[in-house]
């Protein structure tokens, strides 16, 4: 065996597994993406089902420039116990069908996960 064929593979990292199946998956940039079906002029701020179609959010807010999606991004930030900064608005801001994305680094795939079924089984 060759010293490079030795060597071939180190100091690699593996290849991050992405289930777009999912509702909560990394994307290609390293930032958490969460698939969104919206639901806007709710009584109240809610998760009210997990799915691999998305996660279904209830918004009070009422679909009229723009409220309903500064009200989820404030709602998801408190769910996640993260700074508003660190949550935004990727795709879908006259859809129902949403993806919010979450800054890169500052939580993990499964606390994400774990954070919106916690707050699924109190709504």
């Amino acid at each position: 065996m060759s010293k490079k064929s030795a060597q071939k593979g180190k100091g690699v990292p593996p290849p991050v597994v992405r289930n777009e199946s999912l509702p909560v998956c990394m994307d290609k940039t390293g930032n958490i993406a969460i698939k969104i079906l919206a639901k806007p002029g709710a009584k109240q701020n809610g998760i009210t089902d997990i799915s691999n179609e998305g996660v279904g959010v209830q918004i009070s807010a009422p679909p009229v420039e723009g409220e309903a999606n500064t009200e989820l991004v404030k709602y998801l930030s408190k769910v996640l116990n993260l700074r508003k900064s660190d949550v935004s608005l990727d795709r879908g801001s006259k859809s129902r069908n949403k993806t919010i994305l979450i800054s890169k680094g500052v939580t993990t795939t499964d606390a994400v996960m774990e954070a919106l079924k916690r707050e699924a089984t109190n709504s």
